[in-house]
């Protein structure tokens, strides 16, 4: 198989693992935003948002090295018992004790929705562990039909425990963690990562090695979280739980693009690696990120043409600020998604210190600017420094990585690009019902302009699939 058919097969699995979640978050908004609080709503963004910070902490981010080193010695069963051993063996203990020392420190929550929150975090963190052990393996498939189990999930028991019930944030939080448990246990059934586990096979020469491996990555998960969520404490600090709802709202649309850059940028990591061997790694690396900006740039362009019509159906009651927070949102999160690209050839040339020095500059860069101007500026503040940290983060690591490969690029081309998502950003902006027609044409012509290679691939495979039938 080519590697081109390899990253689209793999890239179609991994869709569905992460096209469903986001599309769980979308059918329960109304349903939280309804039925819930802007407090409780607020809170409810600052339990789902911290996860991201307690994983990477509490795990010393050891699952991340799962995958990089299963994907060396697929085919050497001891070897694939030591580090299954050694990172279940490493992560259930820490964890434990991390989420102890959590539960006793976090503020004014009554002690059974602590306890909560702890469970959800534990279950979260063992299925994302499992869940890496898994793609190393190359269970890709598992992967998503886990991601599947927990997005169904969550929307049920949203439905049962928010809607029918009433529980509010208590009942929100019995949801998070009900998914990722029954998650936890297909993923486990499937592809009976347990069979690996052995804790006589428990190496501390192999956890030195991961752990030298992923110990760089514990800062550039922390500064990503500063990155994406310190807006989220300082608005409350500043501003309000109440307000912080709404910027919580504004952020769930244009983190869709997360759907088509995350999915590519998984099964992108594993290709980076493979290739990193072959001579012609800098024609491919230039190829694909030619191909990953244009494809990003074309879904963000259908993404920000859609925005009035999405808003409408997926947002309920008083939000109506957090829409003029997302133009800027829209172009912060095109940054953040080519940073991810680059981040996939850091992870295949094992250079975690430069993911981590990059993401800290960007990270320090952005909590200044959010915590000097949002005196000033309120909730722009938040979404302005989103969006200079993730450009810096885009440009740092375009500089950085060409001391590793040499990735061609147009300059030109690259400046249009942008040239045309700020324009359609401000026609979204300006909320015209003749400007959103306008824009509906223009953003669906230029992803079919940006992307017609891709297109006439796909709509010839299709016909040849159905010449079959």
């Amino acid at each position: 198989m080519s590697r081109e058919s390899k990253l689209a097969k793999n890239t179609g699995i991994l869709a569905i693992g992460t096209f469903l979640p986001k599309l769980a978050s979308f059918i329960t908004l109304p349903i939280l935003t309804g039925c819930m609080t802007k407090e409780e709503m607020g809170n409810y963004d600052l339990i789902t948002v911290l996860v991201s910070l307690i994983l990477p902490t509490a795990t010393l981010q050891i699952q991340s090295a799962a995958f990089r080193f299963l994907i060396d010695i697929r085919k050497d069963e001891k070897k694939i018992k030591a580090i299954v051993s050694t990172i279940l063996t490493f992560i259930i203990p820490v964890s434990l004790a991390a989420l102890l020392i959590l539960f006793f420190v976090l503020p004014g929550m009554d002690p059974t929705i602590k306890l909560l929150i702890c469970g959800y975090y534990f279950a979260d963190i063992l299925v994302n562990a499992v869940r890496q052990l898994a793609r190393g393996l190359e269970r890709n498939l598992d992967y998503s039909i886990s991601a599947i189990v927990s997005s169904l999930f969550k929307m049920i028991f949203a439905v049962v425990f928010v809607w029918h019930l009433k529980w509010g944030l208590t009942g929100s939080v019995i949801a998070l963690m009900g998914a990722s448990t029954l998650s936890l246990v297909v993923i486990l059934i499937r592809s009976k990562i347990y069979r690996y586990y052995d804790p006589r096979s428990f190496s501390t020469d192999c956890l030195k090695e991961m752990l030298k491996y992923s110990w760089p990555l514990i800062p550039n998960g922390m500064s990503m979280w500063i990155m994406r969520l310190s807006d989220r404490f300082v608005v409350t600090l500043y501003m309000g739980v109440a307000v912080n709802a709404v910027y919580a709202v504004a952020n769930k649309i244009p983190s869709l693009l997360n759907l088509a850059q995350s999915t590519f940028t998984m099964a992108w990591q594993e290709n980076a690696t493979i290739v990193s061997k072959d001579d012609d790694a800098d024609k491919y690396y230039s190829l694909m990120f030619r191909t990953m900006f244009d494809l990003v740039a074309g879904f963000l362009g259908i993404l920000i043409c859609a925005t009035p019509l999405l808003f409408k159906l997926f947002i309920r009651g008083d939000y109506s600020e957090a829409y003029f927070q997302m133009p800027v949102l829209f172009i912060a999160m095109f940054f953040y998604s080519m940073s991810s690209f680059l981040g996939g050839i850091y992870v295949a040339y094992m250079k975690t210190k430069s993911i981590g020095v990059t993401t800290t500059a960007a990270a320090v860069c952005n909590l200044v600017i959010d915590i000097a101007l949002i005196k000033f500026i309120g909730l722009y503040a938040a979404s302005g420094s989103t969006l200079i940290s993730y450009m810096l983060l885009f440009v740092f690591r375009m500089i950085d990585v060409r001391k590793m490969v040499k990735i061609s690029y147009s300059k030109p081309h690259m400046i249009l690009i942008l040239a045309i998502l700020l324009t359609e950003s401000v026609l979204c902006f300006l909320q015209k019902p003749i400007l959103n027609v306008i824009n509906i044409v223009f953003g669906v012509t230029v992803f079919f302009w940006l992307n017609k290679s891709l297109v006439r691939a796909v709509f010839n495979k299709g016909m040849k699939i159905l010449k079959k039938h």
